[in-house]
């Protein structure tokens, strides 16, 4: 097998990185990746410098060039990229880097394998079907730990993993890193709810009356919402979404990364796994969420708006995601990182994963100390949050 590091997933044809599984999540598909690069959201610029990892079976080329072989199948991946800061990553490590600044060393430049401005579980070893998948990822990971002992970084980190890939890491000697997010699952009874009603029937009076009251409040309000794929929204629609999830940036601080162009190019090239729930107020469009789905999970991305009304944020994220997932029986819904206040509308805690590789020896053994008393602390945060579930 033979490794291959590129800057630029455009020179990959789109047809071989999406033939490897894991790639049916929006966020690892090449439309979505290479629309990044192309509309310049990741890059040196961006801090995001992208490094993708690809293994090809070799076939019968024994001349040991580096030079690819027509007759070679790429039979893995890893999306990986330089990293430069730590923004857009949501796994916060900003302390980490502080302790290497006051030590006098640096925490940048650092490796992460990621989806950039996502955290989402999903794989993060991208295998194809007819490959021996223990072989391949075996082969990824160690090729990925050598190029970051060679390259000189302070680190690597591979970004909410699911279970098969964290505990491939783990046997590999990264450190494991628990974190918790706020997930929603459909009923597994009957098939899953029938409606939203439904759903509203398997909560405690309490909650059931507070999140109608909200809803309500948003009707009243004369606010219209729509769902909305990427090959239905107009052009006009598309640019007002946009203007939303700017102004999120500008009133919270940090810089808005994600183009117009990026979000036209994916409405044209993966328009049926965006989703758009726009908000309208006298018949123009006043707040939007941003959201991803594919065959089983609807993901909650961006959210802004230019009028403030009570109640909207929770209808546009959260109750029209959930009518979405229920009307196209969809089984989960991740609406993004943090969120304690998501628990009373039915999203319960969940655990998520980073594994870590720390170049220095001795911040490897006193980051591994942390990581052993943060796990028992976050731990124990999950089982008292899970107590707080507003269902019957």
């Amino acid at each position: 097998m033979r490794l291959s590091v590129i800057d630029n997933l455009q020179s990959v044809p789109a047809e071989e990185w999406n033939a490897l599984a894991g790639t049916d999540i929006p966020f690892l598909s090449h439309e979505f990746l290479s629309a990044l690069e192309r509309h310049h959201c990741v890059g040196a610029a961006a801090g995001w410098t992208p490094q993708h990892l690809l293994l090809y079976d070799a076939g019968s080329n024994d001349s040991g060039s580096n030079v690819r072989d027509n007759r070679e199948k790429l039979v893995g991946a890893v999306p990986q990229y330089l990293k430069t800061n730590s923004y857009g990553e949501l796994v916060f490590d900003w302390a980490w880097a502080d302790a290497y600044h006051r030590s006098g060393r640096h925490y940048y430049p650092k490796l992460v394998v990621a989806i950039p401005y996502t955290p989402a579980t999903g794989p993060r070893i991208l295998i194809h079907p007819d490959a021996d998948p223990d072989a391949v990822a075996n082969a990824l990971i160690e090729h990925a730990l050598e190029n970051a002992k060679t390259s000189g970084v302070s680190s690597l980190h591979w970004l909410f993993p699911n279970d098969r890939d964290l505990q491939r890491l783990k046997d590999h000697g990264l450190m494991p890193r628990l974190g918790c997010q706020f997930h929603w699952h459909n009923s597994s009874q009957n098939g899953g709810y029938r409606d939203f009603d439904d759903y509203l029937e398997r909560f405690t009076s309490k909650n059931r009356k507070k999140i109608k009251r909200e809803r309500r409040q948003v009707i009243e309000s004369g606010v219209v919402l729509s769902r909305l794929h990427g090959d239905e929204i107009t052009e006009e629609q598309l640019q007002a979404v946009h203007r939303h999830y700017t102004s999120t940036f500008d009133r919270k601080g940090g810089y808005a990364t994600l183009s117009l162009g990026f979000f036209q190019e994916l409405a044209q090239t993966m328009p049926r796994q965006m989703v758009i729930i726009l908000a309208e107020y006298d018949k123009r469009p006043v707040a939007s969420a941003i959201c991803f789905r594919d065959d089983h999970s609807l993901y909650g991305r961006h959210w802004g708006c230019d009028r403030r009304f009570q109640n909207l944020h929770f209808e546009a994220c959260y109750y029209q995601g959930l009518e979405y997932c229920i009307e196209h029986g969809l089984s989960r819904f991740d609406p993004g990182a943090q969120g304690e206040h998501k628990i009373s509308r039915g999203f319960l805690p969940t655990a998520t994963w980073s594994a870590h590789w720390i170049a220095d020896p001795d911040f490897r053994q006193a980051i591994a100390d942390y990581l052993g008393r943060e796990t028992l602390g976050m731990q124990d945060y999950i089982q008292e949050l899970g107590e707080h579930s507003p269902f019957k």
